[in-house]
This record gives C-alpha cells, sequence and structure tokens, in this order.
C-alpha cells in the first residue's frame, strides 16, 4: 500500500515537472519574436543569421524522437515540448526565407533540407536496431549531445558578459527561462530515472545559475557605478565658483 502511494506521488511529480518544462520552455521558444517583428516590418533580415534557428530545429527533431514510444516510455513530455519547439523552429524559418536574399534564401533552404535529412538517417537507422535497449541507448546519446551542446552555447554570451561587464547582451527572462526549463527537466529526468534527461538538463541547470549569477552581479555594479558617477558629477557642481 506504502509502495503503491509513493509510486503515484512519484509519477505525479515527474508529470507535474514535466508540465511546467513545457511552460518554462515557451518563454524561450518566443524570445526570438521581436527579432522577427523587426525582419517583417524591415522586409529584411539585415544582418541576423539563420544558423540559430537551423540547428535548433535539428536539435528539436532528435530529441523529440527519443521522446516517442518507439525509443523510450513514459517521456511525453518530452515529446510534447520538442514538438511545439520544432513548430516554432519552421515558422521562423519560413519568415527569414519569405524575407531573406536569393543566395540566402537558397542557402537555408538547403540547410533545412540537410536537416530533415539528417533525421530521417537518425529516425530509419534507430529503427534497425532490434534490441529495444540498445536503440535508446543510440538516440538517447545523440539527444544528450545534442542538448547539451545547445546548453553550452550561451557560453560565449557569458564570456562576453564578464569581458564587457556588461548584461546588454544576456536578457534576463531569457536566462530565468533557461533555468527554469532546465531544473524543471532535471527533476524530471531524475524521477524518471532516465540519465538522457537529467544529465543534459543538469549541466544546462548549472549554466542557467551562472547566468543569472552574472545579471544580477553586473547589474548590481552598473548601478553602483552609475550612481558613484553621479555622486561625483554632484560634488562636481558643489565646487563650481559663483
Amino acid at each position: 500500500m506504502v509502495a503503491t502511494l509513493a509510486k503515484q506521488s512519484i509519477l505525479v511529480l515527474k508529470d507535474a515537472a514535466g508540465i511546467a518544462g513545457n511552460v518554462f520552455a515557451f518563454g524561450l521558444f518566443v524570445s526570438p519574436i521581436p527579432t522577427f517583428r523587426r525582419i517583417v516590418r524591415n522586409r529584411s533580415t539585415e544582418q541576423f543569421s539563420g544558423l540559430p534557428y537551423v540547428y535548433a530545429l535539428l536539435n528539436c527533431l532528435i530529441t523529440l524522437w527519443y521522446g516517442t514510444p518507439l525509443i523510450s516510455k513514459d517521456n511525453i513530455s518530452i515529446m510534447t515540448v520538442n514538438s511545439i519547439g520544432a513548430a516554432f523552429q519552421l515558422v521562423y524559418l519560413t519568415l527569414y526565407i519569405s524575407f531573406a536574399e536569393k543566395v540566402k534564401k537558397l542557402r537555408m533552404l538547403g540547410l533545412i533540407l540537410a536537416v530533415f535529412g539528417i533525421f530521417a538517417i537518425v529516425a530509419f537507422g534507430s529503427l534497425q536496431i532490434i534490441d529495444t535497449s540498445l536503440r535508446r541507448i543510440f538516440v538517447g546519446l545523440l539527444s544528450s549531445a545534442a542538448l547539451i551542446s545547445m546548453f553550452a552555447s550561451p557560453l560565449f554570451v557569458i564570456n562576453l558578459v564578464i569581458r564587457t561587464k556588461s548584461v546588454e547582451f544576456m536578457p534576463f527572462y531569457l536566462s530565468l527561462s533557461t533555468f527554469l526549463m532546465s531544473s524543471s527537466f532535471l527533476v524530471y529526468g531524475i524521477l524518471n530515472c532516465d540519465p538522457f534527461v537529467y544529465v543534459p538538463n543538469g549541466i544546462g541547470t548549472v549554466l542557467g545559475i551562472v547566468q543569472l549569477v552574472l545579471y544580477f552581479y553586473y547589474k548590481r555594479a552598473y548601478r553602483d557605478e552609475s550612481r558613484a558617477s553621479l555622486i561625483v558629477s554632484y560634488s562636481q557642481i558643489d565646487v563650481l565658483p559663483q
């Protein structure tokens, strides 16, 4: 009786963590909207790159495949969040191609075809593995590698923040969404005993914490510096000859 209640409680907590992860991931998916508003308004992609959305699409498709019942069991939340993510990336890429120059347009179309080609190879190849455990390991490793590389991408921004001592290029809500989503799926993966979920999201959680710490540290440093500059300015006014 006690064991059954404990198992049910774990399932409820796991589902709650998965739902929370889906909700927080939405913050990441909508973050490029201001960029695409500008692209649509100016009817030009300007200097914006479409590569991050191509890579995000590939990442979502591979992780989505891992979440399907054909590869792993009880990972519906992984499947839903990456389905939504893939849909968002396709919308962004469609808008990007619509307003890109001809050369960029052809290049992006080629890259998108390559993404679907790679995904088809991964999906078809994994289905040829008869042993379901080995199949899960194969796709799980690919999914983990994709997630870890995605979570590692903010390292460039972190380095930029430290060098410039400014949080201008690290939006707070994007960092917060990354942390909340990663920590939710970290809990989800632990409760589901799935290392292919909790390991990459554990790394994402740590990087999310680092981003938030840096944000508040440099935001506070900037505020203190501004206050000091203001005090100096007022003191100089006081000593001006009347």
